[in-house]
């Protein structure tokens, strides 16, 4: 399954780090230039809880912090 959130579909995503190099414009510098943008994945912040889910059965579920938080799950 990897890494997704069982309520809100949060799952791991891929990006970029960026380096950027130089002194700001209103620093009074030329302005700042990318030299390089390395792939890297954002991952969700998930936890491991204990659900009842609209059956009232008891499960194991990942479920994102944002979902535990905003009261989106019922734990058991």
């Amino acid at each position: 399954m990897g890494r997704e959130c069982a309520i809100t579909g949060k799952k791991t995503i891929s990006g970029r780090s960026i380096v950027r190099k130089g002194l700001a414009k209103k620093k009074g510098g030329i302005g700042l230039h990318v030299t390089s943008a390395t792939k890297r994945t954002f991952k969700p912040n998930l936890q491991r809880v204990r659900i009842k889910d609209e059956n009232g059965t008891v499960k194991r579920v990942w479920v994102s912090a944002k979902a535990i938080r905003s009261g989106l799950v019922k734990k058991a």
